[in-house]
């Protein structure tokens, strides 16, 4: 059976498709699909026939779940998508991150929102409830939005057991649940408070993105506001892992995504600073640390010719499952980028697109 590579780019102006075969040399585009529309996520998925699922938001017309069943030539809104209660005095401003559940469960599908929320499905995305007690957490009084929003933007699901699961909000924190989301529990120690003025102390905690390690789920990354950190007993306990990656003397590294390939490598943009929020002097340099080493290194500048003062967003950049992986990411210029060989070499693919708000691989079988 025929394998295809299709990388999901979503836009502050619409979805677009990247395609390529195995080999990941060659690609065409397609796009946009929901022009107009925010899709601050995307989600392919072949558990039952090939799905595109987009998180989407528009100033005017508010946040939605869609679906394609053809590779984004038509889509459905989903009429019972996710939504809050009018008594709960919250908003659906945007669908932040959409995840698959756990193997086991082949029919549910997760939803992270703005103001910060989860959501679930457990009829392939048909009908969707809220998590509340998430939403409705003894420290949701001291919850405050970072820069962006108050965002739960990552979903991270234990594969030896379907009831642990991790979620990831700015500027609140790490919360931990053991019984499938019914309860939370705050896992924020070791992780640098930022100061919004937050009274209870387990929260406060500007959160970029975090990755669990393919191979030990006690094990998770961060980029935080405050720098990057490591946890090695799910996420009770938090220290940094800096070494190599800071770019100014007396400041700790500062970015939005880390990604985790399927072998464990860990990669990262790093940015001049909170205040400048793009590359350090116009280089577009990634950076790599293998598993089990302590240090990062910069695997070289993606474009030496030309200079580049762009930033990559938190869920725009990713590796795909394929042998060897590749690794993807998409920038605020609208630029994507492609590396087969651990970012060593790079390749820019076609077309140049409006602001990359996330960057999904998706292996289709044929």
């Amino acid at each position: 059976m025929a394998k295809r590579m299709v990388l999901l780019v979503g836009t502050n102006k619409g979805v677009f498709l990247y395609t390529s075969d195995a080999e990941r040399k060659e690609w065409s585009l397609k796009g946009p699909y929901l022009p107009g529309w925010e899709a601050y996520s995307v989600l392919g998925d072949s558990r039952h026939g090939n799905r595109i699922f987009a998180g989407t938001s528009h100033a005017a017309y508010g946040a939605t779940i869609r679906v394609s069943e053809d590779f984004g030539e038509t889509w459905t809104q989903i009429e019972q998508g996710p939504s809050y209660s009018p008594e709960s005095g919250f908003r659906l401003n945007r669908i932040w991150q959409l995840a698959q559940g756990h193997p086991s469960e082949p029919d549910t599908l997760f939803a992270g929102a703005e103001e910060a929320g989860l959501f679930v499905t457990r009829d392939r995305g048909a009908t969707w409830r809220e998590l509340d007690g998430l939403t409705k957490h003894p420290t949701r009084p001291g919850w405050y939005p970072g820069a962006g929003g108050m965002c739960l933007h990552t979903i991270l699901i234990d594969l030896r057991n379907p009831k642990r699961m991790w979620v990831a909000m700015s500027a609140v924190g790490v919360f931990r649940t053991e019984d499938g989301g019914e309860t939370w529990t705050p896992r924020n120690q070791g992780l640098a408070r930022v100061p919004t003025g937050q009274p209870q102390e387990e929260v406060g905690y500007c959160v970029h993105k975090m990755v669990l390690d393919p191979f030990d789920p006690d094990t998770l990354y961060m980029q935080e506001h405050g720098g990057v950190f490591k946890s090695t007993d799910g996420g009770d306990s938090w220290f940094t892992i800096e070494d190599g990656v800071t770019l100014r003397e007396n400041d700790a590294p500062f970015g939005f995504p880390i990604s985790v390939a399927p072998n464990g490598d860990l990669f990262l943009v790093p940015l001049e600073s909170s205040e400048q929020r793009a590359v350090a002097e116009g280089k577009l340099l990634v950076y790599g640390m293998h598993r089990g080493e302590s240090r990062w290194s910069p695997i070289g500048d993606v474009m030496p010719d030309e200079p580049r003062h762009v930033s990559v967003l938190r869920d725009a950049m990713t590796v795909d499952a394929f042998d060897p992986y590749g690794l993807y990411f998409g920038t605020t210029s609208g630029e994507v980028y492609a590396s087969l060989d651990r970012g060593r070499n790079w390749n820019r693919l076609p077309g140049q697109l409006s602001r990359i708000l996330c960057v999904k691989p998706w292996l289709v079988e044929d």
